[in-house]
């Protein structure tokens, strides 16, 4: 039972509850889906329906059975794994630059570098395709991951760059004062405290890479099949039940991403020294 202020009049009481209720019909009506394919992924049966008749792990076990899921899943793993170390490196760069307040074009930087997230990706899937064709970069890993890497990096930068507005300059500038070098006050001072932030963005960046599904249609062939074009294929060609086994296992992950990007959000404000309630 919740304490209201003695001020509370029995219409805010009603409005507390009322609106309680009308966000969790909302959460409700966003998660149902992702909910409804969680049973289905145990069903005996290679039925989509409800009531299921009985339950089963069979089609977890179809994807441990199966080379082309195992071949996309460890696509899925080598793409997203060195996609994210490069994009973590690369937008944790640009957003140090981008903290110095007298950086020329800043604005214009800014726009570039998150331009990945604004752009439709068919958009940047064409034309990644046109240029990667000039480099043979098409149906192979590393053009995959080079494509992964362009959508990843904005959410680091983003992340970092949230991460250093509430930072301290004059840590650096007393590590520099006791003679320490650029190099050593980057990894002692200001890494640590970016750490969550960088963190934050590689999870994000991995994820972005691990769903991602339309680049992946102009740049993938067959043996540069992830786990999104697997699935994608598997419901143009033929329908099974092994496609919400893979779902549930990513929503799982994805799960426990945010998990962990909520922790490092807590530990970001107290090393800031705010508050959570």
């Amino acid at each position: 039972m919740a304490a209201f202020p003695p001020y509370i009049t029995p219409l805010g009481r009603i409005w507390h509850y009322a609106f309680r209720i009308f966000c969790g019909a909302v959460l409700l009506f966003l998660i149902a889906p992702i909910l409804v394919i969680i049973p289905l992924s145990f069903n005996m049966e290679p039925y989509f329906t409800y009531p299921i008749p009985g339950y089963s792990l069979r089609w977890y076990q179809d994807i441990l059975n199966n080379d082309q899921w195992m071949l996309a899943i460890k696509n899925s793993i080598l793409v997203g794994f060195f996609a994210t170390i490069m994009a973590t490196s690369l937008g944790t760069v640009a957003a140090l630059g981008l903290s110095k307040q007298d950086l020329p074009f800043k604005s214009t930087i800014i726009g570039v570098l998150i331009s990945p997230m604004i752009v439709p990706l068919v958009i940047t899937g064409v034309g990644m395709y046109f240029f990667y064709v000039n480099f043979d970069l098409t149906q192979s890993l590393l053009g995959l991951v080079i494509a992964h890497t362009v959508l990843g990096t904005p959410f680091v930068v983003i992340t970092v760059t949230a991460t250093l507005v509430g930072f301290d300059k004059s840590l650096i500038q007393a590590a520099a004062s006791l003679g320490a070098t650029p190099v050593r006050t980057f990894f002692t001072v200001t890494l640590p405290l970016v750490l969550p932030g960088m963190i934050s963005g590689g999870l994000f960046a991995f994820m972005t890479s691990f769903d991602e599904i339309v680049v992946v249609l102009f740049l993938s062939g067959i043996e540069e099949r992830t786990i999104p074009r697997q699935m994608w294929s598997g419901i143009r060609e033929q329908i099974s039940p092994t496609i919400l086994a893979v779902a549930t296992i990513l929503v799982i992950l994805s799960i426990g991403m945010l998990t962990a990007l909520e922790l490092l959000r807590r530990r970001n404000e107290r090393l800031r020294g705010i508050r959570t309630t």
